[in-house]
């Protein structure tokens, strides 16, 4: 059979999405050819590695070396979450290095399980390679700061302390008897001391939680913060607020760099205290937002610029507002979109060769248009399965600590050693099987009644066409990787927005960890199709209004539980569920991918004539993608 036009058109147009995002990504990034961007690795200890994004203007050389700036994203984040920053750093004439933390992207896991207090997830081996003899010589090693969000603001801050503490340390041996004048300390052990501080300047980003005095009182650097106005980890502050204008954790900042006598009982927000030569400048920010929202705000973004500048002093200086980070979201998202589309008609144009000819089946008949009492039973059964989707959510994520012990400890292990998707993993299984038990009920007690029968469901396969339609699934995934990897390699650009992201930062050991999430979220991906295709493919009935039906079928419990979250903060600037926020935050990545899932099915659906070729599609790889995105606790040997 010969390939339809429309096909061609539509992988014409999705690889010139993919490949236009990337090219324009590039060209922001690189600043027009002024930044060179580069991904390497760095062997630390105990086989470990951490991966990393290396963007280096080219006015950067030996003879006129720049400031640097090392990057470490937060908690479920690769270092491509931190572009926006590196890229605009980058442009301000700043070196960037930008880390993929310990146990996440492609860097590898790590022995020590308080890896932020004692690794800075990396950062310390890191800092020690920029300052040592193999490091980069046009770095300024004098000039080189660190910027961190959410936990990885937390690995900054471990970092500085622990730099810190080398330098006092130092400074306790100058005293020494037998030290080079005695008791006395010279300006060349001071000197010699300083160089025990790896880094000039910090900035944390929301996060606030181990901000103390013992944290700063070794601090040897200059310090800002931004922590949103409704961030949700709030609760745990010590006045659980995320008011920083009294907070403990903002004073303890701002008061660790003054004297006894000067001690601050509130600060003003945005207010500079102290100097950057003396290393004892401080600055709090309270930008208005919630916690995974703020590195996409451009005040956070202007805050982060505006301090390195001021500290590190930028060689190419730029307004805080001239930000062009957008534009690259913009692009990225345009490649992840095109993605998205590609798998369609490649699976259109696969179909229509000889062997895949098996899996093309007569498409079954519509199911009729549904009675009054049918309609009454559809809108039931949607908003139970949304209430059950929303009511199961957290207690599952709650039993995940018994099902996955290893993991939701942070230990190594190849039992399901995602300790955030595990909590997904439960919902779609206990959801996958509900949707079939009420499906199979609506069946025998209503459809089969009124000309429903099994052989309109499209399940029907033969031995060879099933492993055919496997075969098809898989050639289509293979091709969207291979598009995937082929884009980074020429534009160091992936498939991304916001909280989406199609990424190629993972280790291989993450193969092996898939064959065990696919096949448990393979039930519902497959009730989801078995719904659409089903259940809701009547006679004469809008494919638009149907896929819109299914859409908000998939996303409205997720939605509610979304929505509780978010309006009890903001009645009572406290979120509904304390224990469990980061499992709620995990629904901004997963809600888009719901909502485009019955439509992808539907697409599928029409192509083969049945209804296993879209889950199979779809299943392994929306999970690699989820997979790919966040911790992951996969053993070193």
């Amino acid at each position: 059979m010969t390939p339809t036009p429309s096909h061609w058109r539509l992988l014409l147009l999705s690889l010139l999405m993919i490949f236009g995002g990337g090219l324009t990504c590039h060209l922001l990034q690189s600043d027009g050819g002024r930044v060179e961007v580069s991904g390497f690795r760095l062997d630390t200890v105990n086989g470990q590695w951490v991966t990393a994004d290396l963007f280096r203007p080219v006015a950067a050389t030996r003879e006129h070396p720049a400031p640097a700036v090392l990057i470490c994203p937060g908690f479920e984040r690769s270092k491509e979450t931190m572009a926006s920053f590196s890229m605009e750093l980058a442009r301000r004439g700043f070196v960037v290095i930008a880390i993929d933390p310990y146990n996440q992207g492609a860097s590898s896991s790590t022995m020590e399980r308080r890896s932020a207090t004692k690794e800075g997830y990396g950062l310390v081996a890191m800092a020690e390679y920029v300052h040592g003899k193999t490091g980069p010589d046009f770095i300024d090693r004098t000039r080189v700061g660190a910027f961190g969000y959410s936990a990885g603001g937390n690995a900054v801050l471990q970092t500085a302390s622990q730099f810190g503490a080398r330098q006092a340390t130092a400074l306790r041996r100058a005293t020494r008897l037998d030290s080079e004048k005695g008791r006395a300390v010279t300006d060349n052990e001071v000197a010699s001391a300083r160089r025990e501080n790896l880094l000039t300047a910090i900035f944390v980003g929301g996060y606030v939680l181990t901000m103390n005095e013992e944290v700063f009182t070794p601090v040897d650097a200059n310090v800002g913060m931004d922590y949103a106005r409704s961030d949700e980890g709030a609760f745990r502050n010590v006045a659980g607020s995320a008011d920083m204008r009294t907070a403990a954790e903002s004073l303890a900042l701002v008061n660790s760099a003054r004297p006894a006598e000067g001690k601050l009982k509130t600060i003003e927000i945005g207010g500079a205290y102290g100097d950057t030569n003396a290393r004892t400048y401080r600055i709090v920010h309270n930008t208005p937002g919630i916690h995974p929202l703020l590195p996409y705000d451009t005040r956070f973004v202007a805050h982060v610029l505006e301090f390195f500048d001021r500290t590190l002093h930028a060689p190419l200086p730029l307004p805080a507002e001239d930000q062009r980070w957008k534009l690259r979201e913009a692009a990225t998202a345009m490649s992840l979109l095109g993605g998205l589309l590609f798998v369609i008609p490649c699976a259109g144009l696969l179909l229509r060769l000889p062997l895949f000819a098996p899996v093309r089946q007569t498409p079954p008949p519509s199911l009729p248009l549904p009675t009054p009492s049918g309609r009454k039973l559809s809108w039931c059964l949607f908003f139970f399965g949304a209430l059950v989707a929303a009511a199961l959510f957290m207690p599952l994520a709650k039993a995940t600590l018994t099902v996955f012990p290893e993991a939701s400890s942070v230990k190594q292990t190849w039992w399901f050693p995602q300790r955030i998707n595990n909590a997904l993993l439960l919902w779609a299984l206990a959801n996958g099987t509900i949707a079939l038990t009420l499906f199979w009920g609506a069946y025998r007690l209503h459809g089969r009644h009124h000309g429903v029968t099994p052989s309109m469901w499209g399940l029907k396969l033969t031995a060879k066409a099933a492993g055919l339609t496997s075969l098809l699934a898989f050639t289509v995934i293979g091709c969207f990787y291979a598009l995937l990897f082929t884009c980074y390699a020429l534009f160091h650009a992936d498939f991304r927005c916001l909280f989406v992201a199609a990424s190629t930062a993972f280790p291989s050991k993450m193969l092996i960890v898939a064959l065990e999430y696919v096949p448990l979220f393979f039930v519902f991906y497959f009730a989801n199709s078995l719904r659409v295709n089903g259940g809701t493919r009547h006679e004469g009935a809008s494919a638009w209004s149907s896929g819109l039906f299914n859409a908000f079928g998939n996303t409205l419990g997720l939605i509610l539980v979304l929505s509780l979250q978010y309006l009890h903060l903001g009645a009572t600037e406290q979120p509904f569920w304390t224990d469990g926020w980061l499992y709620v935050n995990l629904l901004f990545g997963v809600i888009p991918m719901m909502f485009l899932l019955p439509w992808l099915h539907r697409i599928f659906f029409d192509l083969s004539g049945q209804t296993w070729l879209g889950p199979l599609i779809t299943c392994p790889l929306f999970v690699m993608m989820m997979l790919t995105s966040n911790v992951c606790y996969i053993p070193l040997k």
